[in-house]
């Protein structure tokens, strides 16, 4: 089968308090290396859980990564485990990756902190760069023992806003705002479960093979809300993209999307659409416009990590185009079968 060549990954599952994000780094890294899936090269795709997810275990892949991949490179890094901002005194504003083994008393030592994970991205040439942080709520995490010092969940190293500054093919999709849980499924988190069907084909504007950047980004945005009563939205931040790359196979390079072994797909027959290439075209159309729109208005809420402080006029536009995008996919979906 067709290899995606270009395909470069780091996974991280930290594992201990959160047994899941195992899970979830684990599943993704085989979906990225099955040859009838995303098709990465297996020796280009580096997990790393449990015990070898430490600080030094995380820094070490990374720059690995950064060696490994070129400026032709299409890159992923994801993270799965706890995001903590540190606020105290002497550091008001700090955030740590919290690595396997982590002591909450000397994270300098003992987690990754966001401007040490930036500065890991800012080495990788790759034109086409993707960071994924699945930052779970952290009910295990006690408070630092430094007078005055408090611990609050963070989504994203605010730092990574110099790497998109830096490139037209750089993407970052968190899992959650500031104030809201990640929840977890079975058998894995609904982030990369969402995840992991977009880059099986769920979403895909277009029946070619590829499942492309913004189509699983917004795949994800719109799965995730609807899948946790909406109490759970990704944050999506993006640089000037020039266009909807490629960031995978989603089935070994064939056309037809390949569905997780879990989910039930009618099999294809004749249909309106088979039998009017125009009208199917209509649609598609119709759907790379609305996903547009949704991108517009992602973009401007990610600038509002806490929901409370989004413009209720920016919520209504974004709940009217979902409403139409859900109205287009089922009628789509319909004329297929």
């Amino acid at each position: 089968m067709t290899q995606f060549a270009p395909g470069y990954a780091v996974l991280i599952g930290v594992g201990a308090d959160l047994p899941v994000t195992v899970q979830d780094a684990t599943a993704l890294g085989n979906l990225l290396r099955d040859p009838a899936r995303c098709a990465f090269p297996p020796h280009q795709v580096n997990l790393i859980t449990e015990s070898g997810a430490t600080r030094a275990g995380v820094l070490s892949a990374l720059d690995a990564l950064a060696r490994s991949a070129d400026v032709d490179s299409t890159v992923v890094v994801y993270f799965s485990g706890h995001g903590y901002r540190v606020q105290s005194s002497e550091d008001p504003d700090a955030l740590y990756l919290l690595a396997h083994g982590y002591s909450i008393d000397d994270l300098s030592e003992t987690a990754v902190s966001g401007a040490e994970f930036t500065a890991r991205l800012r080495t990788i040439r790759a034109r086409k760069l993707v960071v994924l942080l699945d930052c779970c709520h952290a009910g295990g995490v006690t408070e630092p023992k430094a007078p005055g010092a408090a611990m609050v969940k963070s989504p994203l190293p605010l730092e990574a806003e110099a790497v998109l500054a830096e490139g037209s093919g750089r993407v970052i999709l968190a899992s959650s705002r500031r104030d809201e849980l990640s929840y977890t499924a079975r058998p894995y988190s609904q982030f990369t479960v969402a995840l992991l069907q977009a880059l099986s084909g769920a979403g895909a504007a277009e029946d070619d093979g590829y499942a492309r950047v913004l189509d699983v980004a917004l795949y994800v945005g719109r799965m995730v809300p609807n899948r946790t009563g909406d109490k759970q939205h990704p944050i999506l931040k993006v640089s000037n993209l020039e266009n909807n790359f490629a960031l995978a196979y989603y089935a070994g390079g064939a056309k037809e999307p390949l569905p997780l072994p879990q989910r039930d797909r009618a099999q294809p027959s004749m249909s309106p659409l088979a039998e009017d290439p125009e009208l199917a075209e209509g649609y598609r159309r119709l759907l790379r416009t609305y996903r547009r729109n949704l991108l517009e208005i992602e973009t401007a809420m990610a600038d509002f990590i806490d929901q409370r402080a989004v413009p209720p006029d920016l919520l209504r536009a974004r709940l009217g185009v979902l409403k139409k995008i859900a109205q287009l996919e089922q009628e789509y979906v319909l004329q297929r079968t």
